[in-house]
């Protein structure tokens, strides 16, 4: 077979496992992203793909070849140093700040949802055990074993969701975040006590393997964890993660995964212990989690999906009665869990639609699962015949996590929870009704001028109220710190240049930001929920040949409802001399309704450049002096107006923008060489070579589109 000459050692068939598994992960993963699915997922259904349950079955001479099973002890131990790795991160994820406020809430839900699963899975147990267990395996170590796999949440998986949907700041994504830390914590404080008993020989050791973990948790707290906090603040005074801090932290690591094993443990839950106790303050767990997570997650995690894949054969499950006690499994796990986290919630408090929500949240298991169900097998607790089965489980409740939380809790009732929770506030008394502007940044370079336009249109003193600025962070496939990114207070690098320029100007600014998988369409609903009049949203990639009102800006123009302004930044101060180019298109007339507000609150001169030939839909009289009039109300004599009989309208505006103008303010449209465009390559001279900066506008409503 051609495979075979190709992986003719070690070397290169752990090289061919590698690449296989990333390919295929990747794929799936761009998959289950359009139905809304965690990666894991895909990483999971790639891990089962590769192994007999697919490959082996459809060409085994490949499947024997590529996962030949000498080979299989190598990537059992690089997938294991990876696991290390990852538990590190879970680890570091686990703040005490999430607790503040609501530890008792957290501690009582949390526990109900281990306590109930537990029970259901030692009660399973006592069904399965003549059925699926080995008779050499203790009934004690069988029963705790199930019990504690039917308790684990996937902490983060359910960071991921809570963060894609947008749920970590609402109350139920709050309390569901800090209800997973410390089902984490329990859940493999009792894994660590059933590895203890399934691994040793009588009571006496269980009990000794019990108080050597005790002490050696004690040691992290008491001497580690001082530590780390010296070499915290040292990172910290010096500026930057040097190598050899590095070094120290991955020292540690492996000397806690070490002794943990030693003690009879399990290494993972040293390598977590660590991650647990390093401090969380001064950026130092961030900046370890930038240097790991990458690696880990892309390559090494991937591995140990693949490993366990190989290691499921669903062809075991070959009958009905299999496939009943496989169901009889979900059913079990998802009554324990959901059940009991939503009636635990409801009693502390929350709705029933809130309950329900968070319910279904801490049924997610997916990687914790596997984990725990490869020690399992490992130590030979559990059958091949039940690890599959229990694999099965944890696809099927991680997979219907995100589509059965939208039925309990949909988007839309999220966003308008979420969006219109913030209050005005209250020194602000509407005296007439409010214009309000969105300020949308990509990046902290375009935040000052965008507030300044802002704050121009939208005037102060007048009851219009707050800017609203949205900052959408880009979804991506990280486990660690969307946490700590959706809960800071908005002072990061992309609001930062915004909100000092506001303090300066003495505009009051209101902050949204979050992870957004689909930033079109959450700027749209973002400006609906807010009811801004105006979408303003900044420029500054550098100059390129691909449309500049393509993509993104394209897709806002078309779903948003109100006005849409795209600013080309050249270095706005304040907009005193405010020129607009005229021929008549609804888009003209948006721009000058956006330069009498210009005029009216901050004091521009307005100059209005008309080609001959400018044509106003309807009405009577000079188009130019009705469309004026429209605009400025009473008194459009203080507008200035210059007539252009130029063949190239593009190439009138720019020279007449070049004269001691500091903003051109232009409709969308042909005339001007600025269409929306979803992708396409276009000049766009007007946006390129204007010398002064620009705003690109298309008006509200859909006679503007």
């Amino acid at each position: 077979m051609w495979l075979s000459a190709l992986v003719h050692d070690p070397l290169t068939r752990i090289i061919a496992q590698i690449i296989a598994i990333i390919l295929v992960s990747r794929v799936l993963g761009l998959l289950t992203r359009r139905v809304s699915q965690p990666m894991v997922i895909a990483e999971i259904t790639a891990g089962i793909l590769l192994g007999p349950s697919l490959l082996g079955w459809l060409s085994p001479d490949t499947a024997g070849v590529l996962f030949e099973k000498g080979s299989l002890g190598t990537l059992q131990v690089v997938s294991q140093v990876g696991l290390v790795l990852f538990m590190f991160l879970i680890g570091l994820e686990l703040d005490p700040k999430l607790l503040r406020g609501r530890a008792h809430t957290s501690v009582a839900i949390s526990h109900a949802s281990i306590v109930v699963p537990f029970g259901l899975g030692a009660g399973l147990a006592w069904w399965l055990y003549p059925r699926l267990s080995d008779p050499s395996v203790p009934f004690a170590a069988f029963t705790l074993f199930l019990g504690a796999a039917m308790s684990i949440t996937a902490f983060p998986v359910l960071a991921r969701i809570l963060s894609e949907r947008r749920l970590l700041r609402s109350r139920v994504g709050t309390i569901a975040i800090a209800c997973a830390a410390v089902d984490d914590v329990t859940a493999w404080c009792i894994l660590a006590f059933v590895v203890a008993v399934a691994r040793a020989t009588g009571l006496a050791a269980a009990a000794t393997t019990t108080a050597l973990a005790l002490a050696y948790i004690a040691v992290m707290f008491g001497v580690i964890r001082p530590l780390l906090q010296r070499l915290a603040s040292r990172v910290s005074e010096s500026g930057g993660l040097s190598q050899n801090a590095v070094a120290v932290v991955m020292l540690l690591l492996f000397g806690s995964a070490w002794m943990t094993e030693l003690i009879g443990i399990h290494a993972l839950f040293g390598a977590f212990l660590l991650g647990a106790v390093l401090p969380k303050e001064g950026g130092f767990a961030h900046a370890l989690a930038d240097k790991l997570e990458d690696l880990v997650l892309v390559v090494l995690l991937p591995l140990f999906f693949a490993f366990s894949g190989v290691r499921t054969e669903l062809g075991l499950l070959d009958s009905a009665t299999d496939w009943l006690i496989c169901g009889a499994i979900i059913l079990a796990a998802s009554i324990g869990k959901f059940g009991a986290s939503a009636l635990a919630a409801r009693f502390t408090g929350l709705s029933w639609r809130e309950s329900g929500a968070l319910g279904i949240l801490m049924n997610t298991r997916g990687l914790m699962e596997l984990i725990v169900l490869n020690i399992g097998l490992d130590l030979g607790v559990i059958s091949p015949t039940l690890f599959a089965m229990m694999v099965v489980m944890a696809l099927v409740t991680t997979f219907v996590t995100s589509p059965v939380l939208e039925w309990v809790y949909p988007q839309s009732l999220l966003e308008r929870d979420a969006l219109a929770a913030a209050p005005e506030p209250a020194d602000l008394v509407p005296v007439a009704p409010p214009y309000r502007v969105l300020v949308c940044v990509a990046s902290g370079r375009s935040g000052p001028g965008l507030v300044t336009l802002a704050g121009a249109l939208q005037g102060r003193g007048d009851g219009n109220g707050a800017i609203e600025a949205l900052h959408l962070l880009r979804a991506n496939d990280r486990a660690s710190f969307i946490l700590e990114q959706e809960h800071d207070d908005g002072n990061d690098n992309g609001l930062r240049p915004l909100l000092d320029r506001a303090h300066h100007l003495g505009l009051r600014v209101r902050p949204t930001r979050f992870v957004s998988g689909e930033p079109a369409h959450d700027i749209a609903r973002v400006a609906e929920v807010k009811r801004a009049d105006l979408v303003l949203m900044g420029w500054h990639r550098p100059v390129v040949s691909q449309t500049m009102l393509g993509g993104i800006v394209h897709d806002v123009m078309k779903g948003a409802g109100g006005a849409v302004g795209v600013f080309v930044d050249r270095g706005l101060d304040a907009p005193r001399r405010v020129l607009v180019p005229y021929r008549g298109s609804p888009n003209d007339r948006a721009a000058l309704g956006l330069a009498a507000r210009l005029m009216t609150h901050a004091g521009s001169e307005i100059t209005v450049l008309a080609m001959r030939g400018a044509n106003l839909a309807a009405g009577g009289g000079d188009p130019l002096e009705q469309a004026l009039a429209e605009a400025f109300g009473a008194d459009p004599g203080r507008v200035a107006r210059l007539q252009c009989d130029a063949d190239n309208v593009v190439a009138a505006v720019l020279e007449e923008s070049g004269r001691g103008y500091d903003l051109v303010v232009v409709g969308v449209g042909r005339d001007w060489g600025l269409e929306q465009r979803l992708v396409g390559l276009q000049p766009e001279r007007l946006m390129h070579e204007s010398p002064t900066s620009l705003l690109v506008v298309r008006g509200a409503g859909p006679s503007a589109v």
